[in-house]
């Protein structure tokens, strides 16, 4: 964390492509498939490895925007739109202040846990990879995109957090209606009373036992 901290241009540039292909070596040099979890970009890059059939589950937490899910929330435009209409973006680490990530990540906390989780765990991330999410409608080459039909995406979950500003439920319903068109498992939930901050605030430990209480139902802990 602090060596993130203290050098955050390492984390510019870095597109949704080089991550998703990173994660695919890694993922290949495994004895068998992993069950692939992630939340917001990562819940994006997760679907995206589940549609290369690399997952054995995937569970997507408010899920970052592919190509085909159109609802853009004016939440969402309240949060990321100041950084979208900088051209210096895509070249960049991005940095929200505390008020950004109040809005964008801890608006149902109070203010004194929003200040610890601002203090704790936030870092920059990709600026371009943002960008890659928010185009993904405009740009026919968008890398923000998923293999929704793949028969071997296998059972795919998404949650998301009922007050998420940054994922509202519009967008997280969208993904969900289109990857319900595969012919494995899709099943959504929404999380009551929860922001963006679903995976690092009080309440973790019940997004974690929904995410392994899906998982379960599908991946056998000691298969033969």
């Amino acid at each position: 964390m602090e060596e993130a901290r203290a050098k955050p241009d390492v984390l510019a540039r870095k597109t949704l492509k080089q991550v998703a292909d990173h994660t695919t070596e890694v993922i290949s040099a495994l004895d068998r498939k992993p069950v692939v979890i992630g939340h917001s970009t990562g819940g994006l890059l997760a679907q995206m490895l589940a549609g290369g059939g690399l997952s054995a589950a995937t569970v997507a937490i408010d899920p970052g925007v592919f190509r085909g899910v159109l609802p853009l929330p004016a939440s969402v435009l309240k949060g990321v739109g100041p950084f979208l209409l900088d051209p210096r973006t895509r070249g960049r680490a991005l940095t929200l202040t505390f008020d950004q990530f109040v809005y964008g990540w801890a608006n149902a906390l109070d203010e004194t846990e929003a200040k610890e989780l601002y203090e704790t765990f936030h870092v920059a991330g990709s600026g371009i990879a943002l960008v890659q999410m928010a185009n993904a409608n405009l740009n026919p080459w968008t890398e923000a995109k998923v293999d929704t039909k793949n028969p071997d995406r296998g059972p795919l979950l998404i949650l998301d957090g009922e007050k998420d500003h940054t994922v509202p439920w519009a967008i997280a319903n969208a993904s969900y209606k289109r990857q319900k068109r595969n012919p494995g498992v899709t099943e959504i939930k929404k999380m009551p009373d929860r922001g963006h901050s679903l995976t690092i605030d009080h309440g973790w430990e019940e997004v974690a036992q929904t995410a392994l209480d899906f998982v379960e139902r599908f991946v056998p802990a000691n298969p033969s």
